[in-house]
């Protein structure tokens, strides 16, 4: 009963990225190369001129701060993680369920997970810039690796999810032009996590948070768990409120201007 309204999905993911369309797919994961001796055309010069930056970190890293801090910013839009539609699928919470039994409910989430931020990465790009609160590589290499690492997600499951996670990067075009890793002790996370008082989040214990940092570490700091999509800008992120926003602040440039994204972390 999953697979059959999945391809259906897919069907009209295909029908709508055709060669030539905005968004279409390019000649390999996290390419954005036009056709060997072809010019490219109006759309694709104007996308060149666009960037997209995802923010990621653990829960509770700051991640919401940061796309404050720079929502004010000129020609940016701010795309936050879709946690509403998590809550909420016609009057379900897999978000909740996931948290309160991972093993029964993890694959139902992380589907719907990967389905929406697909939405979020390939809505229509207004502004030069997009910061997106995490990604839907994220979602991939560091959520659903650590279902199926504590062992809560089949490995069933955890191919179908990496089969349908590999044909997106094959056929549409999730690239990325700069990760922005917000750094930060598990226990930090925790601290704030208990303050913020979530509903879903009551239930997250520390070890929790200590797996999803390790996996973020070897990710994008070791880079020996699987590709890494765009430089990495590495950003501490334990400090109080004020520091944080001089170190946004300090690296405005690098984070925002394209040719200074070139330098990497």
């Amino acid at each position: 009963m999953l697979l059959r309204p999945l391809r259906g999905w897919a069907a009209l993911a295909l029908r709508c990225f055709e060669p030539g369309s905005p968004g279409s797919p390019a000649s390999g994961p996290g390419s954005r190369r036009v056709q060997r001796g072809a010019w490219p055309s109006d759309k694709e010069r104007e996308k060149e001129k666009k960037s997209v930056i995802c923010v990621e970190g653990n829960i509770a890293s700051g991640k919401t701060t940061c796309l404050e801090f720079f929502s004010n910013a000129t020609d940016i839009e701010v795309l936050t993680e879709p946690v509403s539609k998590w809550r909420n699928v016609r009057g379900h919470n897999p978000l909740g369920l996931m948290y309160q039994d991972a093993s029964r409910w993890g694959l139902t989430l992380q589907t719907y997970v990967q389905l929406t931020m697909l939405d979020r990465h390939t809505c229509p790009q207004v502004s030069s810039v997009r910061l997106m609160e995490r990604s839907i590589h994220s979602a991939r290499y560091i959520f659903v690796e650590n279902l199926y690492r504590s062992g809560k997600m089949p490995e069933v499951d955890y191919v179908v999810l990496s089969e349908w996670f590999d044909w997106i990067l094959r056929n549409m075009d999730v690239s990325i032009d700069l990760i922005v890793y917000l750094r930060t002790n598990p226990e930090t996370c925790y601290q704030r996590l208990k303050r913020r008082c979530r509903e879903e989040e009551k239930v997250i214990p520390l070890e929790y948070l200590e797996a999803i940092h390790h996996l973020h570490e070897e990710w994008l700091i070791k880079g020996s768990l699987f590709p890494v999509a765009a430089p990495v800008l590495v950003i501490e992120a334990d400090h109080h409120m004020e520091r944080m926003l001089q170190l946004f602040e300090q690296n405005r440039d690098r984070i925002l201007t394209p040719e200074n994204r070139k330098l990497g972390p």
